[in-house]
């Protein structure tokens, strides 16, 4: 069972994996095939519940999913990803939000999107006792302010992105996510820090990995330039509707095999 404890100790040692999940089913399959982290996102916005981007992802939306990819998991650790505006407006609502992640969800920890404004709050949650991963590089709770572009492109850009992550580092989180920056810099900063780096976009110099799982098992529409297709769910989808379509109109389905018969029950009228 992989705990944050365990998960530290791989930093350098052994390759992180990780993949979201948003449901009962993908994480047991994620969870089954040996993944050490299952990231409940809140790209569950774009990849589940039908929004244009995750801003609108709610506090009750993500306990919810958090607690069918809990009840579904037994050894990965489950991280729920808090969503925008859960925290840092004030200090005992985003403690109290994170709390009910783990009291009531029953996730093992939470991923903040990470700036100046977190690092305070990451040692407040820590020493309470919720876990923390925390995230750099593209935050997608910042796409009206930042676009959805690659991060730390320049040197003082790249520079405070180190920075941040060592302040996390020593405020307590147990990881870091880096998404969408220089390969070269989430390099440099992996060796600067004492904790995991986990690349998305960010190049294999991280200590793990993490994709969106829609991407991996092919179900996505589109996927990001920085992913990689291992399946073709979407088509195998298409292909098993299509089926069932076809032999409903036609009559072949139900055949006798998926019905069954009372015969006490013939002529009722």
């Amino acid at each position: 069972m992989t705990t944050v404890r365990s998960l530290r100790a791989k930093a350098g040692e052994e390759p992180i994996t990780m993949l979201t999940a948003y449901d009962a089913p993908t994480a047991r399959v994620v969870d089954e095939a040996g993944v050490d982290v299952i990231l409940v996102g809140d790209s569950m916005g774009n990849e589940a519940l039908g929004y244009d981007s995750t801003l609108p992802v709610t506090v009750e939306e993500m306990a919810s999913r958090t607690a069918a990819v809990a009840r579904a998991t037994d050894d990965a650790l489950v991280v729920a990803d808090m969503p925008f505006l859960s925290y840092g407006v004030s200090e005992a609502q985003s403690v109290e939000h994170c709390g009910r992640m783990l009291k009531e969800a029953d996730a093992d920890a939470v991923k903040l999107e990470s700036g100046p404004h977190t690092v305070a709050l990451t040692e407040t949650l820590v020493r309470l006792g919720i876990p923390v991963q925390a995230h750099l590089g593209l935050t997608p709770q910042h796409v009206k302010e930042t676009g959805l572009f690659r991060q730390g492109t320049t040197r003082d850009e790249a520079r405070e992105m180190l920075d941040l992550a060592r302040q996390h580092a020593d405020a307590g989180a147990f990881s870091l996510v880096l998404e969408h920056v220089p390969a070269n810099v989430a390099r440099q900063i992996t060796e600067s820090i004492d904790i995991p780096t986990v690349g998305i976009g960010a190049g294999p110099d991280c200590d793990g990995q993490v994709l969106v799982v829609n991407d991996v098992i092919g179900l996505s529409e589109s996927a990001a330039p920085f992913s990689k297709q291992f399946g073709d769910v979407r088509g195998e989808m298409a292909s098993a509707v299509a089926g069932y379509k076809e032999a409903v109109e036609s009559g072949a389905y139900p055949a006798e095999e998926h019905s069954h018969v009372e015969d006490e029950l013939d002529e009722l009228y």
